[in-house]
């Protein structure tokens, strides 16, 4: 089997039918651009079993760009896994800016993604709660200077909870400050009738999906664009 052909039956986060085209787009204008540390980081979580929980590079670019244009300083991540993202945004941001980083296990983070990271230099900038997000959330809530305090949000957490921590985002992100949401396609079965598809996680996780597309598309406080990269990141951005 040749590279092409080897190329093609890989599996990937992308949502084109077409694994060639996505297989492009990769290759001509992501990974020539992937900092070295990130290209490191994402070899290493590919070897584990989950790897698919990784955020996927082309939606990481994109996250990039965003990070970029809004000059974002002071963010916060809820859903670390091995630290792709947590990474990528540690690399955009200031020397002096600041990341507070939630999940409920760090053992991934710690294994793969921070011996990564301290070489890169840039574990200075991360403040790992491991935690449930919601207290976390809640408990800087508690502190009004943190109302309108962060420039940039990412949550790719359990889908169940997206809606309760985007009210409690929508509190601490500042007017122009942008939220993105990862795996708000779930494989495209949110474009699927309901009864096609066979009981189970990702019936239940399609479901906390379509629901919170739906709410967040009628949510008067954000602009919002959902991209079909990666497994669908919604970008929001607070106006009001």
């Amino acid at each position: 089997m040749g590279d092409s052909e080897k190329k093609t039956t890989t599996l990937s986060k992308g949502l084109l039918k077409n694994e060639e085209l996505y297989q492009y787009i990769l290759e001509t204008t992501v990974y020539p651009r992937e900092p070295q540390p990130l290209k490191e980081l994402r070899e290493a979580t590919a070897a584990h079993p989950l790897a698919m929980m990784g955020t996927a590079p082309d939606a990481g670019q994109a996250i990039e760009m965003v990070l970029k244009l809004i000059n974002a300083k002071k963010t916060i991540e809820i859903g670390v896994f091995t630290g792709y993202s947590l990474l990528l945004t540690a690399l955009s941001i200031p020397e002096d800016g600041k990341i507070i980083a939630i999940d409920v296990d760090r053992k991934n983070y710690d294994e793969i993604g921070l011996p990564i990271i301290r070489r890169a230099g840039v574990e200075h900038k991360i403040d790992f709660i491991e935690s449930q997000a919601l207290p976390v959330l809640d408990k800087l809530l508690e502190d009004d200077e943190n109302e309108g305090s962060l420039d940039f949000a990412f949550v790719d957490a359990d889908k169940v909870n997206c809606k309760n921590y985007h009210e409690r985002l929508m509190k601490l992100l500042k007017v122009g400050g942008v939220v993105v949401y990862d795996n708000t396609l779930w494989d495209g079965t949110v474009a699927l009738p309901e009864h096609v598809m066979e009981e189970g996680y990702m019936k239940e996780v399609r479901k906390d999906a379509t629901e919170f597309n739906n709410y967040l598309a009628t949510d008067s406080r954000v602009q919002i664009c959902l991209a079909p990269l990666g497994d669908g990141i919604t970008i929001c951005r607070r106006i009001c």
